[in-house]
């Protein structure tokens, strides 16, 4: 090799390093955004991928067919809509003929439950009206004689009171039989008397007495009826004397 040559060599690389050098300084001294330009990327990636995902329209679709297509999916969501309102009346009605039905099972469970109280308390209240019935038979034929049986007969005449009292609390309260028109779901008619002193069907006489417990009977009232005199009796009677 020559001089000549090894001294051209010599210049081309030294040129070379310049450029080099020229090239990293102008690098060094331009301002570049990474984050711009890694967020610019990032949407332009996920813009291509949103366009290959959609379906493309075809390019040769007509207004028409754009505007049936339209109507068309109108359509179908308004059948959804109707069909979903159905349902939802339908359940409505469920709804309130379940609200219905409990409140109906509500207020009939109530009105035995109060009933099978009313029962009760009238079968124990019943049997305690013999215990009242024997009070008042005492006190009618019972005389007292002395100072002794005055205080015995006041002793047990204020038992008497009391339980007269506590029926009363209970709301049992006996009947006025006499002197009233006979009602056969308050009296029994045990018998009957020809009479003109009284009108026919009026109530001449009590012989046990009856109570009730609100409106509810507790025991009818046996009583004797008055009914009118029979003519033919009369007449025989009129032509014996």
């Amino acid at each position: 090799m020559t001089d000549a040559d090894t001294n051209d060599n010599q210049q081309s690389a030294e040129s070379g390093v310049d450029n080099i050098e020229e090239l990293r300084l102008e690098d060094a001294s331009a301002d570049i955004d990474f984050d711009q330009a890694f967020e610019k990327t990032a949407f332009e990636e996920a813009d291509s991928e949103a366009k290959d995902d959609s379906p493309e329209m075809p390019d040769d679709i007509s207004a028409e067919d754009a505007f049936a297509a339209e109507a068309g999916a109108r359509v179908a969501l308004q059948k959804q809509v109707e069909g979903l309102q159905a349902q939802l009346d339908e359940r409505t009605g469920q709804f309130t003929r379940l609200t219905a039905d409990f409140d109906n099972f509500r207020k009939r469970t109530e009105k035995q439950r109060e009933d099978l109280e009313i029962q009760v308390k009238c079968n124990t209240i019943s049997t305690m009206l013999e215990v009242v019935d024997n009070f008042q038979r005492a006190r009618d034929h019972i005389k007292p004689d002395n100072d002794g049986e005055m205080a015995i007969h006041k002793s047990y005449q204020g038992v008497y009171k009391q339980l007269i009292e506590a029926l009363k609390k209970l709301g049992v309260s006996p009947m006025r039989a006499e002197g009233q028109e006979f009602d056969p779901n308050l009296h029994e008619a045990v018998m009957r008397e020809p009479t003109d002193q009284y009108p026919e069907g009026t109530v001449i006489d009590e012989f046990v007495r009856g109570y009730v417990l609100g409106e509810r009977v507790l025991r009818h009232a046996m009583v004797k009826v008055a009914t009118p005199l029979d003519p033919s009796a009369e007449s025989a009677d009129s032509s014996e004397s």
